[in-house]
């Protein structure tokens, strides 16, 4: 274990934290004996006392609690902050935060690897990186957006590439590396994220109890109801869809969906995806649905080859709506197969299931581009390049992140563990290839890092032993002769192949057959555990058997080229960028490169990247299958410790020395073992080590001294100082009480003595105190009461002389009246009392005629208000009440102009008809009669038409419904009624169908209901009247029938023409109908009546 050269924030006991309150082995080099039962066991210990973390050198081994913990608040953040590595006990920031000061202050970039199976908390862990450096970098407004970006791609992420399986319900089914890019002060200023092999197999089918990715879902429960039923046409039940409902499970306890839609599409759109590109992303996932649920049959086709039909082809039409093609298109793409060959093309049919593979083949394809394009548009959201130039954020370069500019990078990389399965398939070999080659990147810069720090401090290098697994490496990657080079060759060569013919080569092939690390069937005859069609693999984390069965399928991973070339002509704004090779301009006839090739270029960059940057590990546990809290299943633990290497990890840290401390830190915590060292030591630290080794006796070769550091090279020898530490601190923890006893004794006595100085004093001066403000009070006292004698005395004399100049005032105002009323007398008593009776009464009336002036009441003709009064002037109150009123109403009469005089007329003739009679009258006061509804008046057709007729004075004019005579259907039309006669026209052509002249008027006839009913008869034998009586419906009935009246008795004079009654007799054709208008409720208005004509009745519902 080595400790970091930073200052220490806890003073002399900077270790204390670590090594003596620490559960089990805080770090496994210390691990003694090194054992892995021994190893399991201090996981275990510091699991159930939930330390999760636990440290091997630099790397930190994280076991899942699967429970919320208090390790990751922003007290702990700031806990850590600046910190060095061992200070505290073993946590992600302690090693994040190592790395972050390495990059800003050493300019050493810097990456985070974490690995581990899945459920093991690899994508929590990724998280919990990011969250620590967002929170201990700089701040700023363009800062905080960076750091939102790069938070905000983690849900993106999650969406579209996560999902539930057997083992864990947020399962990463993708590899993830990110590189952030910072400036010289440790502020980020852009990234690039990097994906590997997304297992788009997951879209088409999964296995039982596991789900599709959780985007599917999201969108189904949290889409707003416009967008799925306007815009997509989707359900919200999963179990509708074929690729989500053949596992059985579409719903997940701890996981909201509905909720997660929502941070999902508030993150794409702070990464900057525009509306239109959201809306496209959802409808290509809608189409995926869709096409799920599209079912093949076979039929016979014309010339008796078995062809493929759909078995429900409207499926087909809302594909093609969301992706914008035509289904002859999509039909032809998905049934058929073009082959071309030297300008030839042949057309041929496919099966049912060469027909499903297509249609899985292209979902598969979709999903997989869709979600590279997203990660291209989120790095061109994070990249620093955007900020400056918003424009190349059109456009998107595969690039590192540094590009010369002297910026340092930290990557995080998120990728899958080790995989041992009871059936392990291409995706486990790929899986552990890649494993197999961040094993051999981590020896090669651990061994690296210890090497380096050996020379730095003169101490001599011994090799190791250690499995190095490169042979193994080789045998999967090597050109032309490695297992990867032999499936593409497979894959290439004309002719039969098959899975099988693939596991023929190997076995013949002398390279890998005689390689130490493979075994087959054919190589170990005897060996049963190995099927015919199975491969076994010698890896670091041990032997796994491989079945080759669909190796050759998913390693080609075509797609059919008719239908790259349907997704190019879709219309869809995202197809034609995620399918370019459809475009018919640039047909070619490459085969694509295959999945191993693309894979180990991509591994092959990595690691190349990887080798630029100090590494930073975290390997990830999972204690138990059951996701359950406080459960440590050891066995499977042990399988974890095994295929992560953690114990080889340890053994490459051990090899040397163990244990490396500065020497300052070092002789601070065991300076109190040797008398010469202390209490002070004053000299050179390294000179205080060797007076303190060679004070206890250690053997040389159990030490060496470097430069700066002191290396021990046994833990025994480490745990030795650590116990004679701890018995030597209870010796001065003694002499500390002893002392301490001694000064608080002292102290104390001190104290009471200097207590009962203080307390004489303060008596004897509390008595003279006492003493004189007795005497004090008393000449008080003593002076008040003469002072208030005198007073008194004062105040006697003073009232004394007021009383006798009071008492002279009266008697002079008495006198000065006498004299007055003795001169006057005979004037008061003949003329004042007549005076004063005329004053007081014109004062009365006065007073009342200025009091009813401020009382009148309001100039509206209903105010019947008017201010009381006494009975003195009841008469003349009468009088000018009725004078007010009469004036009252003059002056409302004058205000009130033709128009208007009309309109009043005519709602007192609707009261008069109405009123008590017909159940809709009420709602009809408070509505103003408009007459001209269609604003008919202006119309310069009718103005023509009227002219001929006469009819130009339009009273009213509106769209009613009119009963057919012969079957009761109703329908809509224009009536205008005129001064002279009434018309029924067309309402769009205002051609004119019947005109009544209003002499031809009998009666008219509604229901004492809230109905629309009119009906208007007419006299018999004119030209528009043969066909007998009119039935109308309209709202405003009270207002025609109003208006019908006042124009009938002023052309014709006719009076009370309105009739109401629910049952009349009608002429219909010469034929006399019995008509009846029946309601449900007399107050409510039905909005859509019925007329039904049965022989000589006609029922109305209204």
């Amino acid at each position: 274990m080595a400790l970091s050269n930073g200052p220490s924030r806890a003073g002399d006991g900077a270790m204390m934290s670590l090594l003596d309150n620490m559960v089990g082995v805080s770090d496994c080099v210390l691990l003694e004996p090194l054992t892995e039962d021994g190893f399991v066991e201090n996981l275990q210990k510091r699991f159930k006392a939930n330390e999760i973390y636990t440290y091997i050198g630099k790397v930190v081994v994280s076991v899942n609690p699967y429970k919320p913990l208090p390790l990751f608040s922003q007290n702990k953040i700031s806990e850590y902050r600046g910190m060095n590595l061992y200070e505290l006990p073993p946590h992600i920031y302690a090693i994040t935060d190592d790395a972050y000061r390495a990059m800003r202050d050493k300019n050493r970039d810097q990456c985070v690897i974490i690995s581990g199976e899945s459920g093991a908390g690899k994508t929590e862990a990724s998280k919990i990186v990011m969250q620590y450096v967002a929170a201990v970098c700089g701040k700023g407004k363009d800062v905080d957006t960076v750091k939102e970006q790069l938070l905000q791609s983690n849900p993106v992420l999650e969406a579209f590439g996560n999902a539930k399986t057997n083992r864990n319900d947020n399962s990463s089914r993708f590899g993830k590396y990110m590189d952030i890019e910072f400036d010289f002060k440790g502020d980020p200023m852009g990234g690039v994220i990097t994906n590997y092999l997304l297992e788009k197999s997951r879209v088409v089918t999964q296995a039982a109890g596991e789900r599709n990715f959780h985007i599917f879902y999201q969108l189904l429960a949290g889409a707003p109801d416009v967008l799925m039923k306007d815009e997509l046409d989707l359900t919200r039940n999963p179990a509708d869809y074929y690729y989500l409902s053949q596992s059985g499970t579409q719903k997940i306890d701890k996981i909201n969906d509905k909720e997660q839609f929502a941070i999902t599409q508030k993150a794409m759109q702070v990464l900057g995806f525009t509306d239109e590109e959201i809306l496209s992303i959802y409808k290509l996932l809608g189409s995926i649905l869709k096409l799920g649920n599209v079912k093949f049959t076979s039929v016979n086709t014309m010339n008796g080859m078995e062809g493929v039909g759909f078995q429900k082809e409207n499926e087909i039409l809302d594909v093609c709506e969301q992706l914008e093609c035509l289904k002859e298109d999509m039909i032809h793409a998905l049934t058929k197969r073009t082959i071309g060959q030297k300008g030839e093309k042949v057309t041929t049919s496919l099966t049912p299931a060469q027909a499903a593979y297509a249609r899985d083949a292209l979902c598969k394809a979709i999903y997989d581009r869709m979600f590279t394009w997203a990660i291209k548009t989120i790095n061109n959201s994070i990249r620093e390049e955007s900020k400056d130039n918003p424009k190349r954020r059109k456009t998107y370069r595969k690039k590192k992140v540094r590009d010369g500019t002297g910026r340092k990078v930290m990557g995080v990389l998120d990728i899958y563990g080790f995989e041992i399965f009871e059936g392990n398939g291409f995706e486990q070999f790929i899986i552990n290839y890649c494993n197999e080659k961040l094993q051999q990147i981590f020896i090669e810069l651990t061994l690296k890092e210890e090497q380096e720090e050996y020379v730095v401090e003169g101490i001599e290098w011994t090799n190791i032993d250690f499995f190095n697994n490169i042979a193994i490496c080789d045998l999967i990657e090597k050109s032309n002769l490695g297992i990867l080079s032999m499936l593409d060759e497979e894959c290439l060569r004309p002719g039969d192949v098959s899975d099988q013919t693939f596991l023929n080569k190997m076995n013949t092939t002398k390279s890998i057959l005689g390689h130490p690390h493979y075994e087959s069937r054919s190589k170990c005859k005897s060996d049963k555990s190995i099927d015919h069609e199975s491969f076994r693999l010698k890896h670091y984390a041990g032997n796994v058997n491989y079945c080759v069965t669909g190796f050759i399928d998913k390693n080609n991973d075509l797609l059919f080229r008719d239908l790259s070339q349907l997704m190019y002509k879709c219309d869809h704004l995202l197809l034609k960028t995620l399918f370019p090779e459809g475009n018919p301009k640039h047909n070619s006839q490459k085969r694509p490169p295959t999945t191993a090739f693309q894979f180990k270029s991509s591994i092959a960059e990595l690691m190349k990247n990887l080798l630029t940057k100090d590494p930073n590990y975290i390997r990830c546990i999972k204690p138990n299958d059951d996701k359950a809290p406080n459960d440590f299943n050891e066995a499977l633990v042990r399988h974890q410790v095994r295929y992560l290497g953690l114990m080889e990890n340890v053994r490459v840290r051990r090899a040397g020395y163990a244990f490396r401390q500065l020497y300052e830190l070092c002789l601070t915590r065991y300076k109190m073992l040797c008398p010469k060292t202390w209490p002070n030591w004053k000299g050179a630290a390294k000179d205080g080590m060797v007076q303190l080794l060679t004070h206890l006796g250690y053997k040389k070769e159990e030490y060496a001294y470097g430069r700066t550091k002191i290396f021990i090279r046994n833990p025994r020898t480490l745990f030795d100082l650590e116990q004679r530490r701890h018995l030597r601190m209870h010796y001065l923890a003694t002499l500390i009480q002893k002392i301490y006893k001694g000064w608080r004794d002292r102290t104390k006595y001190q104290k009471m003595r200097q207590s009962v100085t203080l307390i004489a004093a303060q008596y004897k001066g509390y008595k003279a105190k006492s003493k004189y403000q007795k005497m004090r009070l008393s000449c008080i006292l003593i002076t008040s009461l003469w002072r208030g004698y005198l007073a008194r005395k004062e105040y006697k004399r003073l009232r004394y002389e007021a009383k006798c100049m009071w008492a002279v005032g009266i008697i002079k105002k008495f006198f000065i009246g006498w004299r007055v009323r003795k001169e006057y007398r005979k004037l008061f008593r003949s003329n004042a009392a007549p005076k004063i009776i005329a004053f007081m009464r014109r004062y009365v009336i006065s007073k009342y005629l200025l009091k009813l002036k401020t009382q009148l009441p309001t100039m509206s003709p209903l105010d019947r208000n008017w201010p009381p009064c006494s009975p003195m002037h009841k008469s003349t109150h009468s009088k000018l009440k009725d004078i007010f009123r009469r004036w009252r109403a003059t002056m409302y009469r004058i205000q009130i102009d033709e128009p208007r005089r009309e309109v009043l007329g005519t709602k007192v003739t609707a009261s008069d008809l109405f009123k008590e009679k017909k159940s809709s009258y009420p709602a009809s006061v408070p509505v103003q009669f408009r007459g001209d509804y269609v604003r008919l008046r202006i119309n310069t057709k009718y103005s023509k038409l009227a002219v001929q007729t006469n009819d130009q004075k339009i009273i009213f004019a509106d769209v009613v419904d009119k009963v057919n005579r012969n079957n009761g259907k109703i329908t809509h039309t224009l009536l205008v009624l005129s001064s002279k006669s009434f018309l029924v026209m067309d309402q769009k052509s205002l051609l004119t169908k019947y005109r009544i002249p209003l002499t031809e008027i009998t009666s008219i006839t509604c229901s004492p209901y809230s109905d629309g009913v009119f009906v208007v008869h007419v006299t018999k034998g004119g030209e528009f009247t043969k066909k007998g009586d009119f039935v109308f419906i309209s709202l405003n009935v009270i207002e025609i029938l109003t208006r019908f009246s006042r124009a009938v008795q002023m052309e014709t004079n006719k009076e009370n023409v309105i009739k109401i009654a629910d049952r009349f007799s009608l002429d219909f054709n010469g034929s006399s109908i019995q008509a009846t208008i029946c309601t449900k409720n007399i107050h409510e208005i039905n909005p859509a009546p019925q007329c039904k004509r049965k022989g000589k009745r006609l029922d109305i519902m209204a």
